[in-house]
C-alpha cells in the first residue's frame, strides 16, 4: 500500500528537505527535485517504516492488554479450589 501523504505534510516534508540540503550540503535543491526525493523515500523506505511502527504499537497493544488481564482477570472456580 503506498504512502501518501496530506498535502500540507508533503509541503511541509519538501520545505525540510530543501532546508536539509541547504543547511547541510550548501546545495539548493527545487521545490520539484524535493518533491520526487520524497517521493523516492516514501516509496522505497516507507514500508519498513510502515512496519516497524506496526510492531512497536503491536508490542505496546500487547503489554497493555497483559496488564488489563492482570487487573481485571479473577480466578475461575475460586470457590472449588480451596477444597
Amino acid at each position: 500500500m503506498p504512502i501518501e501523504l496530506r498535502k500540507e505534510n508533503r509541503k511541509e516534508a519538501i520545505q525540510s528537505l530543501q532546508a536539509y540540503m541547504r543547511d547541510e550540503h550548501d546545495e539548493d535543491m527545487g521545490s520539484i527535485a524535493a518533491g520526487s526525493l520524497l517521493d523516492h523515500v516514501l516509496a522505497d523506505i516507507g514500508p519498513s517504516i510502515r512496519n516497524e511502527a506496526i510492531r512497536i504499537v503491536q508490542e505496546s497493544l500487547a503489554a497493555r492488554l497483559a496488564e488489563l488481564d492482570v487487573e481485571f482477570g479473577e480466578m475461575e472456580f475460586p470457590v472449588s479450589r480451596r477444597k
